[in-house]
């Protein structure tokens, strides 16, 4: 079992704050394993029918614990009244630390909602982050973890197993999708999914994905959203004020995952002129975990000039962040022109390839050179460390 130890100091600091976390995420990303992590909590999968009777009466089952115990529910969704059972475990026995895993489709779902409100704390977990990689997966290839993708199981694997891919993508739809959204028209909202892996990083076109894939255009927005909530894309929006030729209205979608990327373009090999776009999506994972997500943005003007991501801070104060494999090929000159536009600000490039932090001064602009692994030391209230 690899260590987690960023998750599970994460989890143990919600716990202070919130008697319920709530860790999230798509399938096979390693929640169970992670919940598994916690050897002196009682552990109850959900799935398991002898535990759903247990379950009917909380009050006894709770009663039964130590009044500071920790229990974990995996898969609670599975259950006929979650919401309940966890909240009768924060309201009557306060002392109680919960963990509960599953996808945040359950947010949309009646069983959940509401019921919660000031009670539990939201974490969404990652395919396994870059640091995790070089820290604790013993995966130092950077083409390995972009070509594999996060999920545990593919990136431990030797050589990449397509159908490993093609078998995620179809339970996603049977236990996620059909399952919680009711969506019957399989074919169409695969190939909707294809797409968007396919455009990864690009930005969205509701009236062209409509006609790739056969549905209406109200039906890819509802699906789109599906898949949102459900974790297997991001919608990363444009950041814009008083800028006249900014983007202000199409988002860019993101995969959740390299490693389905790499899949459906058919990819055995990372190419150079591919790598930097993929490595926008770690770099974006490692962003979602430090940051509220309702602050990230991407920022275009109508010239194409672009900053990969832009971080809205208090007041005016905006970060700018610029992804690059190799920090060598950085330029400033969209920088410039978004610098005009927004003085105030950190500028960031995040590089794989650099070992010590560092800054130049461009373009009457100071720009930061970091790693992830700095990133996080600079941003995270939860530390990268052992």
């Amino acid at each position: 079992m690899k260590k987690r130890p960023f998750w599970i100091n994460k989890i143990e600091q919600s716990w202070i704050h919130r008697p319920i976390v709530w860790l999230s995420g798509v399938r096979r990303v390693g929640k169970t394993t992670i919940a598994n992590m916690f050897s002196d909590a009682k552990y109850l999968n959900c799935d398991l029918p002898s535990v759903a009777r247990r379950l009917e009466d909380p009050e006894t089952f709770y009663s039964s614990l130590n009044k500071d115990s920790k229990v974990i529910f995996d898969e609670i969704h599975r259950l006929p009244d979650p919401s309940s059972l966890l909240k009768i475990g924060a309201d009557v026995f306060p002392g109680l630390k919960i963990l509960a895993t599953g996808s945040s489709t359950l947010a949309a779902t009646k069983k959940f909602r509401d019921a919660l409100t000031g009670r539990k704390f939201t974490i969404y977990l990652t395919p396994v982050l870059w640091n995790e990689c070089v820290s604790y997966f013993g995966v130092k290839e950077l083409d390995k973890r972009l070509l594999h993708g996060g999920l545990p199981e593919p990136l431990l694997s030797a050589k990449k197993d397509p159908s490993f891919f093609s078998e995620w993508i179809d339970s996603f739809y049977a236990r996620d999708i059909q399952e919680l959204f009711s969506v019957r028209n399989r074919i169409g909202f695969i190939k909707l999914l294809h797409l968007l892996l396919r455009q990864s990083g690009g930005l969205i076109d509701f009236t062209q994905l409509a006609k790739l894939s056969g549905l209406s255009r109200p039906t890819v927005k509802i699906h789109i959203e599906a898949m949102t909530i459900a974790h297997a894309v991001f919608l990363l929006p444009p950041f814009h004020g008083s800028g006249r030729r900014e983007i202000t209205r199409r988002p860019k979608c993101y995969a959740f995952d390299t490693g389905f990327v790499s899949f459906i373009k058919g990819w055995d090999s990372i190419r150079e002129e591919d790598r930097g776009l993929l490595w926008e999506h770690l770099v974006l994972d490692t962003l979602r975990t430090i940051e509220q997500e309702n602050n990230l943005f991407f920022w275009r003007d109508k010239s194409g000039r672009e900053i990969d991501f832009v971080i809205k801070k208090d007041g005016l104060n905006v970060n700018a962040i610029e992804c690059k494999v190799n920090p060598a090929n950085f330029s400033s000159k969209s920088l410039k022109v978004f610098r005009e536009i927004y003085p105030a600000g950190r500028n960031f490039c995040i590089s794989p390839n650099i070992s010590e932090s560092y800054r130049i001064r461009m373009d009457d602009l100071l720009v930061e050179f970091h790693s992830l692994q700095s990133i996080f030391e600079y941003f995270s209230p939860f530390r990268f460390q052992p």
